[in-house]
């Protein structure tokens, strides 16, 4: 798989419209643990760097903007995703998440200091994604089970719900994707707090076309509760 269909599908795969209404199926504990081991085993061929920036927008429309960079680095048995972020000369801290499909995932400062769940909670360079979200923490959880079929964005998906058993003050009680039943894309997710309320909504807003293919070009992801957004665009 190439470096970028990786990330497409780690970071949503889809950019599409339209919306139908849902139809409810069995819950299948045994298919989600299934569709999420998929999403995790997924992993680059190579080496590669993605490059972009931030826009961050806070409660009050104030607007500013970071240049981001992810890096990669694949190994036999697991890959290293590192993530930074600057504004101008000043460089903020970064981090490092270790890949293991067949384990949870780790989190390193940039002092290689292992980061603990409540640690990896928090913003990543002051944006609305966390650490954790990066990661997409939330495939590891013990609890997958698909809950339904729906019609999203005019493509069939398959509805994930992940749950935390012990999710801490600031962080999710549980998450639900949609997953386009062809490509395994992630086209939408919904993230709930402690409380069970919406937290956060992250969807794909625009792809650009190349070399005859969709690429995805930029995507979002918004706090309902704080009323912020932050939009993160990839350079193609």
């Amino acid at each position: 798989m190439s470096a970028r269909r990786v990330i497409v599908v780690w970071l949503a795969a889809l950019l599409v419209t339209g919306s139908f209404a849902a139809t409810t199926k069995d819950s299948a504990p045994a298919e989600g643990r299934a569709l999420a081991q998929q999403l995790l085993s997924l992993k680059p061929e190579s080496n590669f760097t993605n490059t972009g920036k931030l826009i961050i927008r806070g409660p009050k429309k104030q607007r500013h903007e970071l240049a981001y960079q992810c890096r990669v680095s694949v190994t036999e048995t697991n890959w290293t995703s590192y993530y930074s972020a600057s504004q101008g000369t000043n460089v903020l801290p970064g981090f490092s998440v270790e890949h293991r499909a067949s384990a949870a995932n780790r989190y390193f400062d940039d002092r290689t200091n292992l980061l603990t769940a409540t640690q990896i909670a928090v913003s990543f360079a002051g944006s609305d994604f966390s650490l954790a979200d990066l990661g997409l923490e939330f495939f590891h959880w013990p609890d997958q089970c698909v809950v339904k079929w729906e019609i999203k964005r005019s493509f069939g998906c398959k509805v994930l719900e992940s749950r935390n058993p012990e999710p801490d003050a600031g962080g999710y009680s549980r998450v639900l994707s949609w997953i386009h039943t062809e490509t395994g894309g992630l086209i939408q997710a919904e993230a709930y707090d402690a409380r069970g309320k919406l937290l956060k909504e992250f969807r794909p807003t625009e792809t650009e076309k190349i070399n005859g293919r969709h690429e995805l070009k930029e995507m979002e992801i918004e706090n309902v509760q704080a009323n912020t957004r932050t939009t993160l665009v990839f350079d193609l």
